[in-house]
């Protein structure tokens, strides 16, 4: 499948914070997560694929194009939702379809008037009126009405109650029934990648720790479980991180079924992605 979006060395570096080397590829007909800590780096990552900032390395190619030289054209194309509603509060949805339609040449007005009741938004009510939930509906209304080939959200799901959150992935997964299509979308909740995700790229402290395929991640990661005199024992080579408790240990693996074969005797539990998370972030190395 064609990649649609491609980051290849992307570096920003700041007095206390560097974005180093980050390099994934999202292909057509998928959807990636991007999961981290707070500060790990991923709304810096999004802004310099949209060029919101300069970047100090690295190539981005959106749609086999430089999305520098080619800025325009791309944004044409792409979607993107942030973590808050970026239309001025004094607008109602009507006036944000009049101000789109002279921005994206590909504007398509019955398609926004039917997310609009869809979703049941008021059109004569303000932005200021809404609910957290109904700003990100009514962002993800417009990202979607001028038929973009690649969505970029940016925590949009964060706050909201589950029948939102579950409607707005549902719609992401209608998204990308088109192979034309993808969505890049960076979390906090690590359950709603798990549930729509094909992909997870796992940044912490401004590095990638890993970019593959969300199915191959969850079958093969583990947590190892045992006492502390019995943890002494272990084979430290096999571990990626582990806690050390008063009196019980944890470690994560990347290969479960073979630490099971290794250790039949240790309790060893599947990974989730909030697992690994905390497991990397919090963990120690061996």
């Amino acid at each position: 499948m064609e990649n649609l979006l491609e980051v290849r060395g992307l570096c920003k570096n700041y007095k206390t914070f560097s974005l180093q080397n980050i390099s994934f590829s999202l292909p057509g007909g998928s959807i990636m997560g991007i999961v981290g800590e707070n500060g790990a780096g991923k709304t810096t990552t999004l802004q310099l694929i949209l060029n919101e900032i300069r970047r100090d390395g690295g190539i981005v190619k959106i749609f086999g194009k430089d999305n520098i030289r080619d800025e325009i054209p791309i944004k044409r194309e792409i979607g993107v939702v942030a973590d808050e509603c970026r239309f001025h509060s004094v607008f109602n949805a009507v006036d944000i379809g009049k101000i789109l339609m002279h921005v994206f040449p590909t504007w398509d007005g019955s398609l926004f008037q039917k997310y609009l009741r869809d979703f049941s938004i008021p059109e004569k009510k303000t932005i200021k009126e809404y609910s957290r939930g109904m700003k990100m509906k009514l962002s993800i209304a417009a990202a979607l009405s001028h038929h973009p080939r690649l969505l970029i959200l940016d925590e949009a799901t964060s706050g909201l109650d589950p029948v939102i959150r579950s409607d707005i992935l549902d719609l992401l997964l209608d998204f990308i029934q088109d192979e034309n299509h993808g969505v890049l979308f960076s979390s906090h909740i690590t359950s709603d990648l798990e549930r729509i995700a094909d992909y997870v790229t796992f940044l912490h402290q401004g590095k990638i720790i890993f970019s593959q395929s969300k199915d191959d991640l969850l079958e093969s990661f583990g947590i190892l479980k045992c006492g502390t005199s019995r943890f002494s024992e272990l084979d430290k080579s096999k571990l990626i991180r582990y806690r050390r408790g008063m009196t019980e240990c944890e470690a994560l693996v990347k290969d479960k079924d073979a630490a099971r074969r290794k250790y039949p005797d240790l309790v060893i539990d599947s990974a989730t992605l909030d697992d690994i998370m905390v497991l990397y972030a919090k963990g120690e190395q061996p």
